[in-house]
């Protein structure tokens, strides 16, 4: 018997689709679908320091208020 670390085999993926399929119902798997690639696009762009995609940050100042 072949083992495969890390690789999803085509068996594997049919049961997780199943599984899915099952929870969610199949109104809400394109919603999910779109999402997660959303989130790999989003994470991608982050990892690859994408400039167009990096939101500014703000600095925040914090004042400290003593009582009297």
């Amino acid at each position: 018997m072949l083992t495969t670390f890390g690789m999803i085999t085509p068996m594997t993926a049919g049961i997780v689709l199943v599984i899915a399929l099952v929870i969610f119902g199949p109104g809400k798997l394109p919603d999910l679908g779109k999402a997660l690639g959303k989130g790999i696009k989003e994470f991608k762009s982050a990892t690859d320091g994408d400039e167009k995609e990096v939101k500014e940050v703000k600095e925040v100042k914090t004042v400290k208020i003593e009582k009297e």
